[in-house]
């Protein structure tokens, strides 16, 4: 099962929050199981993303539309990754790097290094 995750922060507009809903719903991510935050990305502890994570099951993928949507803090995100993986849970990101390979990792690793800088 597809379950997705979509986030918006304050400071953007609710376009955004559309446009991340419709890329998940074309990718096959039913309504009904996508979760939502209007919260900044570098605030780990957010009420529907503890919810999708909670939900996710073994087989089950979660799908983003970016990277930067699930988290903005690397070790945070990187926790993340490793957790669903432990979980048998797959991880798609609808648009940017993939992450099912070690090359994947190694490119979202030098890009949320550089976003810290």
């Amino acid at each position: 099962m597809l379950i997705g995750y979509i986030r918006v922060s304050k400071s953007d507009v609710s376009q955004l929050l559309d446009l991340q809903k419709d890329a998940l719903l074309r990718a096959g991510v039913d309504a009904k199981y996508i979760y939502q935050d209007h919260a900044s990305g570098r605030k780990n502890d957010r009420p529907g993303l503890n919810a999708c994570l909670k939900a996710l099951q073994p087989g089950n993928t979660l799908v983003v539309w970016k990277l930067d949507r699930l988290s903005r803090d690397m070790k945070h995100l990187v926790n993340l990754i490793d957790d669903m993986s432990h979980k048998k849970v797959g991880f798609k990101v609808l648009s940017g790097a993939e992450i099912d390979t070690t090359r994947g990792m190694t490119i979202i690793g030098s890009k949320s290094y550089s976003k810290q800088k």
